[in-house]
């Protein structure tokens, strides 16, 4: 069984939606003890579907091994029982609306002046400065506003990305930032703040198309299941019906493709078809020509032909696809319904796979946390 780093450690984290408890998620799965502090009729992430076993998706896959705390920090005593739990904690996490809780006598610089140890996390929408501070910032509403729809879909318009991509990179950069606090702490002894906003996590992303633009003057095209820089680089269809994906690199791999794929050694010595530049230029033409081939072959034909070359590919499917996929690994997670299978965490570790901690009912905690900490 894979060792624990964080055990010993108590986040405390008031919590809602996606960001917040992505971070919070990935320090429990390293053995840190997560207090998940909830109002009294939960995290509203809870009731975004019920497919899980009759629980939301989202919260079973982000909530596991955390406890639950609902607390109502308006009341004094909530409010008492919430500083007694900071005054031991390692890091404290909120995603409230900005300048909620120090409003509320939690603010982060404060805390870290009373506890120097303590590690405070701010995630926000938009940061909290400036005219977008006060703005509602759920996963969409950042996508639209930080360009990313704008670059994402086909020609026709705008399109989301599938997951909560804004959420989930605003997360990701939160329990990065954490881990690097942890280890500056241990040198110094000091704890840090870290603020984390949707859109920063997003814009960061986003610095290729704004390069782009800026020394184009373009936005980058939508073009679908294609790349704007590179071809070809698209999903074309098999006789069968399937969408087969290709990729090429380099010059080589363009070469290798059209003796191999295409049966035409010729094809990158004619023009429009010669360099990577050109290419791009003359899209249309190019896939076109390419789409011939591959709408005369089965799925099954043209892989083997693929691989021939050496050319890199790959199937575009659905989740079906993705339920019997072969490289899919997928972990078991305790649920107040029952188990519930997920995506197995990225990262496999030399000593092993780390056991998960259950997803908890709400307030499922609340009586031994409050008599552990005098609440």
């Amino acid at each position: 069984m894979a060792s624990q780093p964080l055990k010993g450690l108590l986040v405390v984290s008031m919590e809602q939606a996606v960001a917040a408890p992505y971070c919070a998620s990935r320090l429990a799965d390293a053995g840190a003890r997560v207090i998940k502090i909830e109002r009294a009729e939960g995290d509203f992430a809870r009731a975004y579907d019920a497919v899980a076993k009759g629980q939301s998706s989202y919260f079973v896959w982000l909530n596991r091994g955390k406890e639950s705390l609902c607390l109502d920090i308006k009341a004094p005593a909530d409010k008492a029982l919430l500083e007694r739990l900071l005054a031991k904690a390692d890091v404290f996490i909120q995603n409230l609306a900005p300048g909620a809780m120090a409003r509320a006598g939690f603010g982060s610089a404060a805390l870290r002046e009373k506890h120097p140890r303590l590690i405070t996390v701010d995630i926000s929408g938009y940061g909290e400065e400036g005219e977008y501070a006060g703005m509602k910032a759920y996963d969409l509403l950042v996508q639209a506003e930080s360009g990313l729809a704008s670059i994402t879909g086909r020609a026709e318009g705008p399109g989301r990305v599938g997951v909560s991509a804004c959420d989930i990179a605003c997360g990701m950069h939160a329990h990065a930032a954490v881990l690097e606090a942890l280890i500056e702490r241990g040198i110094t002894g000091r704890g840090k703040g870290i603020a984390v906003s949707l859109f920063d996590g997003m814009a960061d992303w986003m610095t290729v198309p704004l390069l782009q633009y800026e020394g184009t003057g373009r936005n980058p095209p939508r073009i679908g299941l294609a790349h704007p820089s590179i071809c070809p680089y698209g999903a074309f269809d098999t006789k069968d019906g399937q969408l087969v994906l290709i990729a090429i690199q380099n010059e080589r791999e363009w070469a290798s493709f059209c003796a191999h794929f295409l049966d035409e050694p010729d094809l990158p010595q004619r023009e429009g078809f010669r360099v990577n530049n050109e290419r791009v230029a003359n899209r249309p033409v190019v896939d076109a020509h390419i789409a011939r081939m591959f709408a005369s072959l089965t799925r099954e034909d043209c892989a083997a032909k693929l691989r021939r070359a050496n050319t890199a590919y790959g199937f575009v499917n659905d989740c079906e696809g993705l339920r019997t996929h072969p490289a899919l690994r997928r972990v078991t997670v305790e649920t107040p319904e029952g188990p519930v299978q997920i995506g197995a965490p990225p990262a496999k570790l030399s000593d092993g796979a780390r056991a998960l901690g259950p997803v908890p009912a709400v307030g499922q905690h609340s009586a031994a946390i409050r008599a552990e900490f005098g609440g």
